[in-house]
């Protein structure tokens, strides 16, 4: 069920009444009847996700009691490791199978072996990288004593399956969600209000700037052989905006449903397109799922402490394996090395947490100085998407091989040309709105902060005659693949 389709427009409103107005005697019956919401709009992609969400949500809510009642560190491991071998043995069979036996039998293949086996025709469930990690870091933190296992199944179940952040994030901890569950929960007309607005401009992104993005896009990344440099440049430039629209989008309606229901969801955008450097790039693009690397590995790998040469082993295995986490293609790990190249030297050079605060804070125009740090930055992370986007490494090196090529001083040409203009008309509306809302959790917010009511109103229906007007061809969420 997509948060834009007409599905989930009858779905929202009679969740919202039934919790609100059916199941608000207490925490408990309103818990059951989210657990029951997020299991049905899970169950619509196919019911036999369930069965998986299911199994880990019972082993982890096992495990964590087991660590608590267990005295022996020796069976504290083995507990967690049972937890570690389901999830990631779940993870790793439906997302990575496939690779990894292709490759095996490649490996073979070139010392001359050859090997009989086939490939399985494996669903991916939708999800599951990200609903797998937020259980995980349960059973890790309880293993670690941050926090006391939950006796109650229910919270527990709703905590893993909540429906807003279930397929694509914001990675909630434990330790920041699961206590929401046993707060008293009475609806805030201000909250529901700020939530619905976060909604409509996580609506604006991913309807009037990604799906316009993707048409684009996908024509210049299909046809890549046959187009010019300039014109690949500017399909890399509309994949950027296409998956920045598309991610933080799904966030943004994800923090606003949740905030509709008396929850808050972490922040997982902070406006990454105006980084000055990498690091602060990797501190505002998908926030939660940075800082769950750095908690659950690069820290337990010694984060920091010890020589350079182990801080920069530890960034780098970080870089990896979140560039794998993505999926099971070369391409995702080699974009994940790409970003550690170009964060490796920040990090020798003690840069790394230089710019720290929001750039050109309380000022429209931002110095020469930021403008080139952040072109560059900005440069170096389209470059970085070439990989994440093309299907295979030969076609990546093609593409960026035909972008640095004498053809990257044509005039760009492609079918549906003049089409592009509006989108990039719509891609500098939507980069002005962002840059003057940067100081606030999300754009909108903080630019009608000081509205009058009147102006508020015609601000949202503007975005709403934006989202009609130019509703394009419906695409899935980006991330779901993950």
């Amino acid at each position: 069920m997509l948060f834009n389709s007409f599905d989930f427009a009858v779905f929202l409103p009679i969740v919202f009444i039934c919790y609100w107005f059916v199941f608000n005697k207490n925490n408990k019956s309103q818990n059951l009847f989210v657990l029951f919401a997020s299991y049905v709009f899970y169950g619509c992609w196919d019911w036999r996700f369930l069965i998986l969400i299911a199994i880990s949500t019972a082993v982890d809510y096992i495990v964590g009691r087991q660590l608590s009642s267990t005295k022996s560190n020796q069976k504290r491991k083995a507990w967690l490791w049972l937890s570690i071998f389901v999830n990631l043995g779940f993870l790793g069979f439906f997302k990575y199978y496939n690779f990894f036996l292709e490759e095996f039998i490649n490996v073979f293949s070139f010392f001359s072996y050859e090997i009989s086996a086939s490939s399985i025709n494996i669903i991916l469930p939708v999800g599951i990288s990200f609903y797998t990690f937020q259980t995980l870091s349960y059973t890790i933190d309880v293993y670690k004593r941050k926090i006391e296992p939950t006796r109650d199944w229910i919270a527990f179940a709703a905590f893993v399956s909540f429906f807003p952040q279930l397929v694509a994030g914001p990675i909630e901890r434990a330790r920041d969600l699961l206590p929401q569950f046993f707060k008293k929960r009475a609806f805030d007309y201000h909250k529901g209000v700020d939530g619905l607005q976060q909604i409509l401009w996580g609506f604006f992104k991913k309807i009037v700037i990604a799906d316009n993005c993707a048409q684009f896009a996908d024509l210049i990344f299909a046809e890549s052989a046959e187009l010019n440099g300039s014109t690949l440049l500017l399909g890399s430039f509309f994949f950027a905006f296409q998956i920045y629209g598309d991610f933080s989008g799904y966030s943004d309606i994800a923090i606003g449903i949740a905030r509709l229901f008396g929850f808050n969801l972490s922040r997982n955008f902070a406006f990454p397109y105006f980084s000055r450097d990498i690091a602060e790039f990797w501190r505002r693009w998908h926030i939660s799922l940075t800082s769950w690397f750095k908690d659950y590995v690069y820290i337990p790998l010694g984060g920091s402490r010890g020589s350079r040469f182990k801080q920069l082993r530890n960034v780098f295995i970080v870089f990896i394996i979140s560039g794998f986490w993505h999926g099971a293609n070369w391409t995702f790990i080699c974009w994940g090395g790409f970003h550690a190249l170009l964060f490796l030297p920040l990090l020798w050079l003690g840069r790394n947490r230089v710019n720290i605060d929001v750039v050109a804070s309380g000022r429209f125009l931002p110095t020469f100085k930021e403008v080139l740090q952040m072109g560059l930055t900005f440069s170096l992370v389209l470059l970085g998407w070439i990989f994440f986007r093309a299907e295979n490494l030969n076609h990546a090196l093609s593409y960026i091989g035909s972008i640095f090529s004498s053809s990257f001083f044509e005039i760009p040409f492609f079918y549906g040309r003049n089409d592009a203009l509006v989108c990039l008309c719509l891609i500098f509306v939507f980069v002005i709105i962002e840059w003057k809302g940067k100081d606030g959790a999300y754009a909108i917010d903080h630019i009608v902060k000081n509205w009058t009511r009147t102006w508020k109103l015609v601000f949202y229906y503007l975005i709403l005659i934006c989202i009609f007007l130019f509703d394009g061809q419906e695409h899935d969420f980006i991330y779901f693949q993950f």
